[in-house]
C-alpha cells in the first residue's frame, strides 16, 4: 500500500502523522518523510508508536538520520520503535503530489511515473523526452551527468535560463 493510501487514524495516531508531516528528509530538506513516501505505516502499541519506514533504495546512507529524526519527534508518544520494511521497495511513485510540486519549487525536476508492471527499463542511450526545467518551463534542457548529489538524482541544464538543476530518477 502507497504511503498516502495509509488510514491516518484520529486522536494520537492522527497527532502522529502531523508531526512526521513536519520531518524533513535530510537529503532534500523541502519535502517531509511523508511526502517522499518513505512513512509506510504508524502502529499504536502499548507503550507508545511503531513506524514503517521504507529507505528510497536499501544503501540509502541517510536511513540513520532518518530513523534518530523519527524517534526524536514521536519521544512525546511514549516508546518509539521504528522498523525498516525493504518490500516491496520504494517507488517513486509514492511521492505525494504536494511533495512533486515542492521538488519542483526547490529546484528539482520529479520524477514522472512508473510502470511497475513495466518494470523500469535500463537505457544504455537517453530516449526520453527532455525534462521540464523546474525554474522556467522549458523542456530544452540537456542532461549533464546521470549521478547528481546523490545517487537517486542526475543533473540537467536548462538551454535557455542555463540553469542547472537536478532530476529525482523514477524508481
Amino acid at each position: 500500500m502507497a504511503p498516502a493510501a495509509v488510514d491516518r487514524g484520529c486522536g494520537r495516531l492522527s497527532a502522529a502523522w502531523e508531526v512526521l508531516a513536519q520531518v524533513p528528509d535530510p537529503e532534500v530538506p523541502a519535502v517531509s518523510l511523508v511526502e517522499l513516501g518513505i512513512v509506510r505505516d504508524l502502529i499504536e502499541t502499548a507503550d507508545g508508536l511503531e513506524v514503517v519506514l521504507t529507505p528510497t533504495y536499501s544503501g540509502c546512507p541517510a536511513t540513520e538520520v532518518i530513523h534518530q529524526q523519527v524517534q526524536d519527534a514521536l519521544s512525546r508518544f511514549g516508546t518509539v520503535t521504528v522498523t525498516l520494511q525493504r518490500a516491496p521497495a520504494w517507488t517513486t511513485d509514492w511521492i505525494t503530489e504536494e511533495g512533486r510540486e515542492k521538488l519542483r519549487r526547490y529546484g528539482i525536476a520529479p520524477p514522472g511515473p512508473v510502470d511497475a508492471a513495466q518494470g523500469v527499463p535500463i537505457r544504455l542511450v537517453r530516449r526520453e523526452p527532455p525534462l521540464a526545467c523546474p525554474r522556467c518551463g522549458s523542456h530544452h534542457t540537456e542532461r549533464l551527468s546521470a549521478f547528481g548529489s546523490t545517487a537517486c538524482k542526475a543533473l540537467h541544464r536548462c538551454l535557455d535560463c542555463r540553469e542547472p538543476f537536478e532530476h529525482f530518477k523514477p524508481i
